[in-house]
């Protein structure tokens, strides 16, 4: 039940907005910038905070559009158990959203701002209309490929087309495998999200390296760790998927859905090594042990 003054707890808020879920998002801001040749400043964790600020916005929206089916299917949720309140979600989405693109604005000007309103518009759409239409994944695609451009500021934004076009593949893949994570179903969805994870990981490999600039990692160092952060995503997300296609009922379908959500970490880091970002895609890459541990506690689905 909610606590003093009707307020929830903070584990309750925690698991509204899938907070350990959120360390899969800063990743897309850096793998935007990185390819879009932006130097790393105050500005870019500043956009990364814009990002996850809306993705929590997203993640309490969607509780509060899907209260009465969670009612129904996962009545463990914070609103169908009580200790959040319907009011309490759909005020909160409103007011992080409010803060992602205040935090947005203030960090590149009309630029990114031109990016992030129709970031948080797409995830207004998706949670309130489109989720349970044949558009939904497409939606929740373009809004992780905004993400990505996002975090492109005032650099060159056609630069981080590629990397936007990976991650919003990813994810429309594990948002189509997501509708049955309750329901369970046959082998040919698990099947085919897999070949789209290898599909990812091969035009990620095969995503020209620049030569070296100054500043910059040698290229060599950059291909060597971008294709090993590549091989954790392929063993995160495509060992889950793979997994389910054995065994394709709704928990293992679920996990993998867990997983392909955690393997945004290495996918990101690997596509900001492959830059010559390789202290940022470290730092992204040093978050998925924890984003791991935390998902144990706290549900990223």
């Amino acid at each position: 039940m909610s606590g003093a003054g009707g307020l929830p707890s903070p584990r309750a808020v925690a698991e509204l907005v899938r907070a350990p879920a959120a360390l899969t998002v800063p990743g897309d801001a850096l793998a935007g910038a990185a390819a879009a040749g932006w130097p790393f400043g105050a500005a870019t964790p500043a956009l990364a905070l814009s990002s996850t600020l809306l993705y929590w916005a997203g993640m309490a929206l969607n509780d509060y559009a899907d209260r009465d089916l969670d009612a129904v299917e996962r009545p463990e949720r914070p609103i169908p158990s009580g200790r959040v309140r319907p009011g309490f979600a759909l005020g909160l989405s409103a007011g992080l959203t409010a803060a992602a693109l205040g935090a947005a604005g203030l960090a590149g000007g009309r630029r990114a701002l031109g990016v992030a309103v129709p970031l948080a518009a797409t995830v207004w759409a998706y949670d309130l209309a489109l989720k349970a239409t044949p558009a939904g994944p497409a939606a929740m695609a373009a809004a992780r490929a905004l993400d990505v451009l996002l975090g492109a500021g005032t650099g060159r934004l056609r630069e981080a087309l590629p990397p936007a076009a990976l991650v919003g593949t990813h994810t429309l893949a594990v948002t189509a495998l997501s509708r049955r994570e309750v329901s369970g179903g046959g082998p040919a969805l698990p099947a085919t999200t897999l070949a789209a994870t290898g599909a990812v990981a091969l035009s990620a490999a095969a995503w020209p390296v620049p030569r070296r600039e100054p500043g910059r990692t040698p290229r060599l160092l950059r291909r060597v760790a971008g294709a090993g952060l590549l091989g954790s995503y392929l063993s995160t997300a495509g060992g889950a998927q793979l997994a389910a296609v054995k065994d394709p009922g709704a928990d293992r379908i679920r996990r993998a859905v867990g997983a392909g959500i955690l393997g945004l970490i290495p996918l990101q880091a690997s596509l900001a090594a492959r830059r010559g970002a390789l202290p940022a895609a470290l730092a992204v890459a040093a978050g998925f042990p924890l984003a791991r541990r935390l998902s144990r506690k706290v549900s990223p689905t």
